[in-house]
């Protein structure tokens, strides 16, 4: 029997057929009935032309056609497309912009999504479709973020600033420490342990428990902080509008665990002056790119405002070899701007010699040439990164 004539093959793909032949618009009250009926507690439709998409849309696209199917669910946590590390982002889906243009809440100034009736202690999913629908839902008119600043007062590592600002490799190093960068860090150290007592000077019983744990039952979240003391949403809302002062003793000062961070951070000063009650561990962030592209792409992540105080200048990069680059970087009122090419006058030119080694080894040289070059500014320039 050839493929073609078998009955199960006659029968699919006389319906992929018909399905494609279909130019139907799915109904979108329908539609959000099967989401909630299927266990959703609130649903938004996006069509994905929507400039809020822009940055994930080419992403997105590609994942149809790797895919060849009609309709797709992401997923929203792990397991990931781990394959892409470490020169791409292991996930499909950015699921936080999306749920912003779907009407279903905005970015608090912790960089999580709330919810106007659940808060920002939601699970977020997403469906990629290739049929229309027939309206679209879109952002709310307003924040549900309350611009209360508790999520700033509970954070260990000072990520969430004030002023609104946020600091991604503080928040990275220490809240995900038992992920992908922190477990990367944590086998190294058992690679670079001389023995058991070695390893035991490096990472201490209750720190080997927690990331056993966190292998075995799933990675656990070392602050969340940010989620915990949140007060905004409807359901959540009601206490903290009772008794202000109440919340802040019994749902924010109580919080305390070991605090890991990179040696010379922001996060590292904030939380020695900030938490002198706690244990302040410095580690490696497990921020490895392995690409002059990802090193790159990776520099405004890790940059250290506060630790750039009083530098003023601009440098030159030019990479050689397999992978040619230049980029001007801007250091300038705590500030950090990064652009292809080589624009404007340097304070400093760097050139990158192809050497072995992967392109974190190459950047360390890099930054010793910047703080031997640069004897005034070195310690300013080292402390960025």
């Amino acid at each position: 029997m050839q493929l073609e004539d078998h009955p199960t093959v006659k029968r699919l793909g006389g319906k992929a057929q018909a399905a494609g032949n279909s130019s139907q618009s799915l109904d979108a009250a329908e539609l959000r009935q099967l989401v909630v009926a299927c266990g959703a507690d609130d649903a938004g439709l996006v069509e994905i032309s929507r400039p809020g998409l822009d940055p994930q849309r080419d992403e997105l696209l590609r994942y149809y056609e790797v895919r060849g199917i009609r309709a797709v669910n992401p997923s929203m946590g792990f397991p990931m497309e781990m394959y892409h590390t470490p020169s791409y982002a292991p996930w499909v889906v950015l699921h936080k912009p999306i749920a912003v243009e779907a009407g279903l809440g905005h970015m608090g100034i912790h960089r999580n999504l709330i919810h106007p009736k659940f808060g920002n202690f939601v699970l977020l999913g997403t469906v990629l479709t290739e049929l229309d629908v027939e309206t679209y839902d879109h952002p709310i008119e307003y924040n549900p973020c309350l611009e209360c600043k508790l999520c700033v007062a509970a954070c260990p590592v000072g990520a969430i600033g004030p002023d609104g600002s946020f600091n991604f490799s503080s928040c990275l190093t220490h809240n995900y420490r038992e992920f992908l960068g922190g477990f990367s860090d944590w086998v190294e150290q058992i690679a670079d342990a001389r023995d058991a007592l070695d390893y035991r000077r490096r990472v201490n019983e209750g720190e080997t428990a927690s990331m056993w744990q966190s292998l075995g039952f799933g990675p656990n979240y070392k602050s969340a902080y940010c989620m915990a003391v949140c007060p905004a949403g409807e359901d959540v809302i009601g206490p903290y509008l009772q008794d202000k002062q109440r919340h802040l003793k019994e749902v924010v000062r109580p919080l305390q665990e070991p605090v890991y961070v990179v040696k010379g951070s922001d996060a590292e000063d904030i939380a020695r002056r900030k938490f002198k009650n706690k244990t302040v561990k410095p580690i490696s962030s497990g921020l490895r790119p392995r690409t002059i592209g990802g090193l790159l792409a990776f520099m405004p992540f890790v940059f250290q405002p506060n630790r750039s105080k009083g530098l003023d200048t601009v440098f030159h990069f030019k990479f050689t070899g397999m992978e040619e680059r230049e980029a001007t970087i801007t250091i300038r009122n705590r500030t950090f701007d990064i652009k292809d090419g080589l624009l404007g006058k340097p304070g400093l030119r760097v050139t990158d010699m192809p050497r072995p080694g992967s392109a974190s080894s190459r950047m360390r040289r890099v930054f010793l040439w910047l703080s031997s070059a640069e004897r005034s500014r070195s310690r300013a320039t080292r402390a960025c990164w």
